[in-house]
């Protein structure tokens, strides 16, 4: 069996837009479901949320039948939580928190096996497809795509130096955190944060990688989008459904007053 292909990285690199949606609900019926909602990408979150690595698995493989790729966040750049959302299946992964180059190249050696990193050899697992792709542990990192998120005014600043990190493969800007770490906790939207998210993107796209967000403010969507922005999650499924329900219930308990 050959190498799966990382349909997700190679449209990155070839320049295509992709759009996502956020996944926090640790059931396989859900992905399952918005799998088939036409979105280019699902986040798989374990940062912030309930899920833990193995917990994972049956999601991505509730997309796998879907023309769908899955991207998932360990909850820190760990080494260790890494290896282990590798061997699960995963083939993108966005680490949160990165300050520095020196943080990005951790990243990246953490999804490489030896010589080139410090991944922890394992051969049967569905990463393999369980031993039976070919040369797995030489060319795994062909099919990996690394994304790292910047969202501390400290990391904006390490921006072109994360860039420069081989094996980095694009940048992710996180709003929320970034607000906190600007002095406006809870504004994601606050108009000097939206500033500072516009600007990185920019310097993003001019160091020659894709820039993306999770964003709930349409109109930052909209200016990260036409400053270059490539990977744009566009809601939250937790939140999404709450919205919907409240709304609807809204709705009916005007019409029965």
């Amino acid at each position: 069996m050959d190498l799966p292909k990382n349909a997700f990285k190679a449209a990155l690199k070839a320049g295509q837009k992709q759009i996502g949606m956020w996944v926090t609900i640790p059931n396989s019926g859900v992905v399952e479901l918005l799998a088939g909602c036409g979105y280019d990408w699902l986040l798989i979150d374990t940062e912030h949320s309930p899920m833990g690595a193995v917990d994972t698995m049956p999601l991505m493989q509730a997309a796998a039948p879907y023309p769908v790729s899955t991207v998932v966040r360990p909850g820190w750049n760990d080494a260790v939580e890494i290896k282990k959302l590798l061997d699960c299946g995963a083939q993108s992964l966005l680490i949160p928190y990165v300050q520095n180059a020196r943080e990005a190249a951790a990243a990246v050696a953490a999804t490489r096996y030896p010589p080139q990193g410090i991944r922890g050899m394992a051969g049967t697992t569905r990463a393999t497809r369980y031993g039976a792709v070919k040369d797995y542990a030489t060319r795994a990192q062909e099919e990996i795509c690394l994304l790292v998120q910047v969202e501390t005014a400290e990391a904006l600043g390490n921006i072109d130096a994360i860039a420069a990190v081989e094996g980095v493969d694009g940048i992710f800007i996180g709003p929320a955190d970034l607000a906190a770490s600007m002095g406006y906790p809870g504004q994601g939207s606050h108009p000097e944060v939206k500033a500072a998210v516009i600007d990185a993107v920019k310097r993003i796209t001019a160091a020659g990688l894709p820039a993306g967000i999770l964003s709930l403010d349409p109109s930052l969507l909209d200016d990260v989008n036409a400053a270059g922005g490539q990977f744009i999650a566009v809601d939250v499924d937790m939140v999404l459904m709450r919205r919907e329900a409240a709304a609807k219930a809204t709705l009916w308990r005007d019409k029965i007053g």
